[in-house]
């Protein structure tokens, strides 16, 4: 899967527009000393790739919008003319990280507390988003929670928490907007951000994986059911891409970097803005026959874990050699 999607960086870069992503996209690269060789094939390109003013005079509403792949979709679509509403529980993250973004793209960011797995403040946060900008035209669902834990060590409380927030929290926000929208006969691009273990499952992290199933099954369901009403639904699984939040739960010693780096074929990890020019890409005008999409953004991991002599890759010239000679030497069926 190419970041890149379907455009050349050097048909739609332009100077003015990129300036203000690539401080802050320089600032929280990986760390590459544990990139594999290959790496130097496929190096990323976060700067926006969709012409300037694409979002121009559009609504986007960001959930987790303050840190992480959050920061990135904002920063990007920001820099393309939208005007933002970020939310999540930390008041004081949220606007730091607007004052930064506004700062660098001159266009207004705007921070409102939300719980999402609480349906009333879901309800209060849009009717401030209202307020502020009128309904929204895009809506990212990107707010997770998640953390590495034996299913055997697992409590009902920390199920409802991860389930909670993903699960609930992204039919809360969805359902809310959906029927204002609705009901304001005004169309919309929903996109959520997975995983790839919601396909496939993974132990370990059993409530994450169970959670983000359910929420494609969702925006599956109301690709179909809603399209009537001038609304998209996608789905964004990206591979492992280090944000210091999800990084600190999921890989708290570090120690699993290198096996992550060691079964992705392109060699590197993700990083933030290429899930944000994708994100970008499907929201906008561009993609409006793009409904009901699950697009996986992993440098092949998915694949390569999924493939059953897929470790032959290890097998070095010497050692194919000695094989084939083995297998030519074998007898019979």
């Amino acid at each position: 899967m190419a970041a890149t999607v379907f455009w050349r960086k050097s048909q739609f870069l332009a100077a003015k527009q990129t300036s203000p992503l690539r401080s802050w996209f320089h600032s929280c690269a990986v760390l590459r000393s544990g990139e594999l060789p290959q790496s130097k094939f496929f190096k990323p390109l976060e700067d926006a790739m969709l012409p300037a003013g694409s979002f121009n005079n559009r609504v986007a509403f960001i959930t987790g919008g303050g840190t992480g792949l959050g920061r990135a979709m904002t920063t990007t679509l920001s820099a393309l003319g939208a005007q933002c509403v970020i939310a999540s529980r930390k008041l004081d993250v949220l606007q730091q990280t607007a004052g930064e973004i506004s700062s660098r793209t001159g266009n207004k960011v705007h921070a409102v507390q939300c719980d999402v797995k609480d349906p009333q403040a879901v309800s209060r946060c849009v009717d401030q988003m209202e307020a502020l900008t009128g309904l929204p035209d895009v809506i990212i669902n990107n707010a997770a929670g998640n953390f590495v834990c034996p299913s055997e060590r697992l409590s009902p409380n920390a199920w409802k928490s991860i389930t909670d927030i993903v699960l609930n929290g992204t039919a809360f926000v969805t359902l809310e907007l959906g029927k204002r929208l609705i009901q304001n006969q005004k169309g919309a691009s929903f996109l959520a951000i997975t995983t790839i273990y919601a396909e496939s499952g993974s132990g370990f992290v059993v409530p994450s994986a169970s959670a983000k199933a359910g929420v494609e099954a969702l925006y599956k369901s109301l690709a179909s059911e809603w399209g009537r009403y001038g609304h998209r639904f996608n789905i964004i699984q990206p591979g492992p891409i280090r944000t210091k939040g999800a990084f600190s739960r999921l890989d708290p010693t570090g120690s699993f970097e290198k096996s992550m780096i060691g079964r992705i074929p392109v060699g590197r990890l993700g990083q933030p803005g290429e899930i944000a020019n994708l994100a970008a890409y499907m929201s906008s005008d561009y993609a409006t026959w793009m409904s009901g999409a699950v697009i996986r953004l992993d440098g092949g991991e998915y694949l390569s874990m999924a493939g059953e002599f897929n470790e032959l890759r290890r097998v070095t010239p010497d050692q194919w050699k000695m094989m084939e000679a083995m297998i030519r030497s074998t007898k019979g069926s």
